[in-house]
Formats: C-alpha cells, sequence, structure tokens
C-alpha cells in the first residue's frame, strides 16, 4: 500500500474523515500512557499490520488526534529513514476525558507536545524505549505483567494527589528535597499456585548531562539524587506515601562509561546500596530480553537480571 503524500508536521487542509476503531483507541491510550512513542514503538503495540498502523496514525495525525513534536524535524534534515514520533493531540485529549474520566489537567497536551524542545523529547524517548521494551517483553514470557502506575496499589490519600509519584524526604546534612522518578511500575508473576508475586521499581533515565557530584550539596547532582533514594528508604516513604512494600530503583544512562561512574558514586552511601540498578541506554535497547539483561549493582563485580530480583532462583524462559 503506498500512502498519500502529505505534510510531516503540518496538518493537511483536506484529509478523509476517519471512523475511530478500537484500535485507533488503543493507540491514543497507548500515546497517553507514555507520553511520547515513536511509531515503531506503537506498531509493535498495537495489534494489526504495521503498514495499517502506520496508515492510522498519519490519520490521526491529520486529524487532531495526535501531535508529532515539531522537536523532530532537524532528524529530517539529515537525510535517511527515521520513525516518527507522537503525542496526544487536542482532539484525542478530549476522547480520552470523555471515555476514560481522566482529568482534563492530565489531558492539556496537544500545545505542550507539539512544541515540546528537543532535549525533553530525547530524554521521553529514552524512557519509553525502556517502557516498551518491558513491556513487549512480558507479553513474550506470558506468565509476567507490567503494571504500569495506575495500576499500582496505593494509598487512596495519594492516588488522590495530582502528582501522586511526588514525595519530600530529608538528607543526611538535613536539607529537604523532592523525589519525582521517571517512571514508576510493577512486574508481576502468578507462581505455580496461582499467588501474584509482585516488585516495584523507579526508573531513573540519565542522558548523562548531570553532574555526578557536586561541592556544594544544595545544587542538583546525581549523588544527591542517590541519597534521596536511600533516605526515601531509610525513612520509610515507599511504604506509607505508596503503599509499596519494597522497591529497586533502575537506571539507564548514556554509556557503559558513565555506568561505572554511577556505580561508584552509589558506592559512597552508607546505606542501601543493594536498592540500585544501572545499565546504559544502548546496551538496553539492544537486548532481545531486556528482564534477562544483567544491570549493574554497586556490590563489587555483581550483577542482577530483573528476573532474579523478581523471582530469586527463577527458571522462567529467557526467550
Amino acid at each position: 500500500m503506498q500512502f498519500p503524500r502529505l505534510p510531516r508536521f503540518q496538518r493537511a487542509p483536506q484529509v478523509a474523515r476517519i471512523e475511530l476503531t478500537d484500535r485507533d483507541r488503543e493507540i491514543l491510550r497507548q500515546v497517553h500512557r507514555h507520553r511520547f512513542l515513536r511509531s515503531s514503538h506503537l506498531a509493535d503495540l498495537v495489534r494489526g499490520s504495521r503498514q495499517h498502523v502506520l496508515r492510522r496514525l498519519q490519520l490521526l495525525y491529520h486529524r487532531g488526534y495526535l501531535e508529532r513534536p515539531r522537536a523532530q524535524i532537524d532528524y529530517y534534515h539529515r537525510g535517511g529513514s527515521r520513525a516518527i514520533t507522537y503525542g496526544l493531540g487536542n482532539k484525542g485529549a478530549v476522547l480520552l476525558k470523555r471515555e476514560l474520566s481522566l482529568p482534563f489537567h492530565r489531558l492539556d497536551w496537544g500545545p505542550k507536545n507539539r512544541n515540546t524542545g528537543r532535549i525533553f523529547l530525547e530524554h521521553a524517548l529514552l524512557i519509553s524505549d525502556i517502557m516498551v521494551g518491558l513491556e513487549l517483553d512480558c507479553r513474550r514470557h506470558g506468565h509476567l505483567r507490567l503494571l504500569t502506575a495506575d495500576q499500582l496499589p496505593l494509598p487512596e490519600t495519594t492516588r488522590r494527589q495530582r502528582e501522586p509519584f511526588k514525595w519530600n524526604v530529608r538528607l543526611p546534612n538535613g536539607k529537604k528535597v523532592g523525589v519525582i522518578p521517571d517512571r514508576v511500575f510493577g512486574l508481576e508473576y502468578t507462581d505455580p499456585g496461582g499467588k501474584p508475586v509482585r516488585a516495584y521499581y523507579f526508573l531513573e533515565a540519565d542522558r548523562g548531562t548531570m553532574p555526578v557530584q557536586r561541592q556544594n550539596p544544595s545544587q542538583s547532582s546525581f549523588h544527591r539524587k542517590l541519597l534521596a533514594y536511600e533516605a526515601t528508604w531509610t525513612q520509610n516513604i515507599h511504604r506509607t506515601h505508596l503503599g509499596l512494600h519494597r522497591f529497586r530503583v533502575l537506571t539507564a544512562t548514556s554509556s557503559p562509561e558513565r555506568v561505572q561512574t554511577l556505580v561508584v558514586a552509589c558506592r559512597q552511601l552508607q546505606r542501601a546500596q543493594g536498592l540500585f540498578l544501572f545499565t546504559d541506554a544502548e546496551t538496553l535497547r539492544a537486548h532481545s530480553n531486556p528482564l534477562a539483561l544483567p544491570w549493574d549493582s554497586a556490590r563489587e563485580d555483581a550483577h542482577e537480571a530483573l528476573l532474579d530480583c523478581l523471582i530469586p532462583g527463577n527458571s522462567l524462559p529467557r526467550t
């Protein structure tokens, strides 16, 4: 099938009307969940032929249900082929508000998505690369389920908050800082007896731009972020605020060299070194089975896979 030649980043004035299908609604829900997704992500996540999904994405954009962030225009000036990135458009936001009863402040994304800056977009896509890879791997295993933020068993008082995954901790130096993970999710395994076993994770996507340490502890640094998660654990905030019995912090960073730098910083913590796992983004993207990928630990020469964190001594197939 050949698509009509339509402008990439400007809506065509005359495009055929579309009647939304269940597949279209699933596309919108996936984009809402992840904030930004590449067309290749959606072709993998949504049922149907790749060509048909790409065709629907084109129509959903030109009819105003999806946005194509203009920050990606530079990529196309370099030549070659690249998957287009999508965010939610105003019409898509209104539809999801009506059908999912979501608060509108969480859906007022049309202009924001269209005008998102390049640095923010690249950061968001790194998160999407990780989360989509994990979701697809869970589907392949069959007996594993990825729990998104809205599926976690939060206390009702926390769930009603506008930003439930934001909290404050007090560091050892007495300074109060805020914590906002890039993503919070869970993995669920149902054991042979039918009992669900869950593990919870805070994800940090580190593009290597933040200093690892600073002389002034009041300034942001990755080491201060480690201290904040350590304080989350020691002050039991994961239980009182989020209702989670335990958690791990996953950091996907820019290079293997950066991984080792962050591991060294983690070893300086007084407690809770075992909370943290690290890998680099390219290794994670390239691994055919992300759940079985060995992440670096702060413990000397130690590695752990997410499957092992969830099911110690597991014998699940590593596809």
